[in-house]
């Protein structure tokens, strides 16, 4: 069988998402010689990208390319990369000894059962509803000092304000550059946060955005509602963070609205262990910031987790089919 076909009968575990956190735990699935698929939608969140940063021995390199050897490594181990999207998945019947079994169906028509299932979907970012905005994401609007900030040292940036996390980006991106403006756009900023932006050299805005400029080679200024152009090179933005959800309704996995109106999140406790027996959930879709790096490290340890499971569960089998002396 091929690697990208789906096997059928009951396979160990499913993974949803084929990012960073669902390879690296189907990575540690499959060299534990666990029947492991993942399902990925093929469009990862970093893909505007040019490089992913801050991932030891791995910075700068291409986030289609770094995909690309996770799969090739997941398959290295007997593990099964799926192109296709989860319509529904939810509980099955258990079987006979009590052990958790789930349903998958994809949008093809395909269908999986599971013994696990390992979450790994993702977020989705909302960026504000300004003309001019979205063409740039990942390029000339950036949302993280961390992923981005390199590249767009010294620039002339724009804190483009969506909320009261938007200070603290601000605070953040003024170490990368010497010429910044935060555009209110109608947040309200405290006497005590401005004297503290003034004191950084923080250029104050209060008039409405009412589109991004573009030229040539990228983002070229803000244009105001009362008609002035605010050169700028760069922008950075506080999007709305959503945890992708498509297809999981059945599951009824618990779910947490953020303060500040950061975003919404699948609630998940060590490991990435839910209130669902036999689901677990790691990377963006439950850490809403957590870079590749962390988002790779959670998937592998709810992997090892879920394998754990597995384990208990397959000698609990074992001892019930021993007979008894």
């Amino acid at each position: 069988m091929a690697a990208n076909e789906l096997p059928t009968g009951t396979v160990d575990a499913v993974v949803i998402g084929g990012g960073a956190a669902g390879l690296n735990g189907a990575l540690m699935l499959a060299r534990s010689r666990r029947s492991v698929v993942v399902i990925d939608g093929g469009d990862p969140r970093n893909a505007p990208a040019e490089g992913v940063h801050g991932l030891l021995g791995l910075d700068g390199t291409p986030p289609a390319e770094l995909l690309r050897r996770g799969r090739d490594e997941v398959r290295h181990y007997g593990g099964h990369v799926v192109p296709g999207e989860v319509t529904s998945a939810a509980p099955a019947e258990p079987s006979p000894e009590g052990d958790p079994r789930f349903a998958v169906a994809l949008a093809d028509g395909g269908r999986l059962r599971a013994r696990r299932l390992l979450v790994a979907t993702g977020l989705r970012d909302v960026l504000p509803d300004i003309p001019g905005l979205a063409g740039h994401w990942g390029r000339g609007v950036v949302h993280c000092p961390y992923c981005h900030g390199w590249e767009v040292r010294d620039e002339p940036i724009g804190v483009l304000a969506t909320s009261p996390a938007s200070v603290h980006h601000a605070v953040l991106f003024r170490q990368l550059t010497d010429d910044l403006t935060y555009f209110a756009h109608g947040t309200d900023l405290d006497d005590d946060t401005r004297t503290r932006f003034t004191a950084r050299g923080i250029r104050v805005i209060d008039t409405p955005v009412e589109r991004v400029e573009s030229g040539p080679d990228g983002v070229t200024g803000v244009r105001l509602a009362d008609g002035r152009t605010v050169a700028r090179r760069v922008l950075a933005v506080a999007t709305t963070l959503l945890a992708r959800t498509e297809g999981l309704a059945g599951l009824r996995l618990p779910m947490e609205d953020l303060p500040n109106a950061m975003g919404r999140r699948f609630v998940a406790g060590m490991a990435g262990t839910t209130d669902v027996p036999g689901v677990w959930v790691a990377g963006n879709a439950t850490d809403l910031t957590a870079q590749v790096g962390a988002s790779a490290a959670a998937g592998a340890l709810a992997a090892a987790h879920i394998n754990a499971d597995l384990a208990t569960a397959d000698t609990d089998a074992a001892v019930r089919l021993t007979p008894a002396r």
